[in-house]
């Protein structure tokens, strides 16, 4: 499954109690055999809104997906470790340290500081978010779709200016401190390091093209079409993995009746130029027949009508109220393609 942060972790709870529990990560004493389910679940997570913030590295859609399926969501917020505070936050202001407008949570930047000192000592993305889950226990296997550097950048009308200059701001700031309403141009992934040919873009995980490679079916979430699974889709190699897999490709709308299930999808599909509505969504991921990844396309009973050429579509209720109708809702997913 393609994954961003609150909705996909929603999705993958639907997909955890469709297809039970994967030991993640597989116990380091079990039998052969013993880490053998009849069915596994693998995210792999969009990277794209990762940053560096004051000297440590912060994953948020992986730890969204890490922190809601291990039961430490803050559930109120959507977002975070439950039962936070905020010592260092307010500290840091006091200190007049940059930025100030993202909230650094005190139990969030232990998971930061962990990562941020394993990947110092040379561990990639992937065996580092391994590590924490052995904290977390999601019950699914989380990859982060690449190990190199792959950041969401935006290109905006600098506020500070007043020539009608433009600048690129990291996504964190033009989602969080901007909330989007801002003047934007376009969208650039910003990659290099370990894991890129020199001069090129980020490449996907050997664990990450494998999971694709050898699925029986691939969920792309309803998370953001843009800056979630959009930002997936560009890393180097999965798209590619997605065109050639022997698996269904199945895409499930984040859109409903011209609204965006949550988030600012729209602002970010109406930057490309696309209208927010499932059809719009759907053909923008197009036709694995022709040059794009589905096979299958959920959208929502509200959309009934909508036709993708070269796609299956099958309209469905998508509000995800629980895992159970998640859950459903893969069901149908399934049942559109023939699984």
């Amino acid at each position: 499954m393609l994954v961003g942060g609150v909705g996909g972790a929603r999705f993958l709870e639907g997909a955890r109690e469709r297809f039970g529990t994967t030991t993640f990560p597989p116990r380091a004493d079990a039998a052969p055999g013993d880490d053998s389910p009849e069915h596994t679940v693998t995210a792999v997570v969009n990277v794209g809104d990762d940053a560096w913030m004051h000297g440590v590295r912060i994953c948020p859609d992986l730890d969204t997906c890490m922190y809601t399926l291990g039961g430490g969501i803050d559930t109120d917020r959507g977002w975070g470790h439950r039962d936070e505070t905020w010592n260092a936050k307010e500290e840091l202001a006091k200190y007049g340290a940059d930025p100030d407008w993202f909230g650094l949570g005190d139990r969030d930047l232990a998971t930061h500081l962990i990562r941020t000192r394993m990947l110092a000592a040379g561990y990639p993305l992937t065996e580092v978010t391994a590590a924490l889950c052995n904290r977390w226990q999601p019950g699914v296997r989380l990859l982060p779709a690449t190990d190199a550097r792959h950041e969401t950048h935006v290109v905006i009308a600098d506020p500070d200016s007043g020539d009608g200059a433009k600048k690129a701001i990291h996504f964190q700031e033009w989602w969080v401190r901007y909330r989007a309403d801002v003047e934007t141009f376009g969208f650039a992934q910003v990659g290099g390091g370990e894991g890129a040919p020199a001069g090129g873009k980020a490449q996907a995980s050997a664990a990450a093209i494998a999971a694709i490679e050898d699925a029986d079916v691939v969920f792309l979430a309803p998370s953001n079409p843009v800056v979630s699974v959009g930002a997936i889709l560009s890393v180097g190699g999965i798209r590619a993995a997605l065109r050639t897999t022997r698996a269904k490709v199945v895409g499930v709308s984040p859109v409903i009746g011209g609204a965006p299930l949550r988030g600012m999808a729209d602002r970010c599909l109406s930057v490309l130029g696309l209208e927010t509505s499932a059809q719009a969504v759907g053909e923008h991921y197009g036709a694995r027949s022709g040059n794009g990844v589905l096979d299958g396309w959920l959208v929502a009973e509200e959309d009934a009508g909508v036709a993708v050429d070269g796609v299956a579509v099958a309209a469905v209720p998508l509000l995800m109220s629980s895992p159970r109708a998640t859950a459903a809702m893969i069901d149908a997913g399934l049942d559109l393609v023939g699984l």
